[in-house]
């Protein structure tokens, strides 16, 4: 899952990103190279076994010796912009990805420096979790981008939605692209697009523009 995924797209192409795969099951010591068992108390799903987990963060660290600890967990904190700005900021970070009902909380203490949450829901593992942080991370990393400016506009970069989007044909189902758009007036473009970028988001996202005002925004 994890392979096929980061060999496509700017992860795939990009040469300032470099990212590797480690298999937990590469550091089992029973012949069915086991990393899950049932947990203690009880439960309807297993837990994965600490000292498996132990031993593949300690050999990437090995690899990574500065690198922060992040598990991908709902309990986490949420992740957002701001987070993969920050992440972005970073020289080594090793991901772990949990299965079945989670990591023995044990390694948990010992090990992880955070925990990160991309969501308030729950997947069958932290695989999609971890390919969404590298996505998100990966792209603020300057040189990946074909244009860095891509990222500095993006929705959420400036606490706000992107404005809407427009291309060929000017005028399509008998809707016109915003005039503005072609005057060629750098100035009034931009204009355009904070305004027309604080009306998404207080349509659709009023959430984001709590506790701001629009001198912050730049409106």
């Amino acid at each position: 899952m994890l392979k096929a995924a980061l060999s496509e797209g700017i992860v795939g192409t990009s040469e300032k990103i470099e990212v590797g795969v480690t298999d937990l099951r590469e550091f089992t010591t029973d012949k069915h190279r086991s990393i899950d068992d049932r947990p203690f108390g009880g439960g309807d799903s297993m837990v994965m076994r600490p000292e498996v987990v132990r031993e593949a963060i300690l050999n990437a660290k090995e690899k990574l010796p500065n690198a922060k600890v992040i598990y991908l967990s709902p309990q986490g904190r949420k992740f957002n912009q701001n987070t993969a700005r920050e992440l972005s900021n970073l020289e080594e970070i090793i991901l772990l990805s949990g299965r079945y009902n989670g990591v023995d909380q044990r390694v948990l203490n010992s090990y992880v420096d955070e925990e990160i949450s991309i969501g308030d829901y729950v997947l069958s593992g932290g695989e999609l979790a971890a390919l969404v942080v590298i996505d998100a991370v990966g792209r603020l990393i300057p040189g990946v981008l074909g244009n860095q400016e891509s990222s500095e506009v993006d929705s959420f970069s400036n606490g706000i939605l992107e404005a809407p989007l427009y291309t060929r044909p000017r005028i399509f189902e008998n809707q016109m692209a915003p005039e503005v758009l072609f005057s060629g007036d750098h100035k009034k473009i931009e204009e355009f697009q904070k305004w027309a970028g604080f009306v998404a988001t207080y349509l659709k996202r009023p959430d984001l523009l709590e506790n701001k005002n629009l001198n912050e925004l730049g409106i």
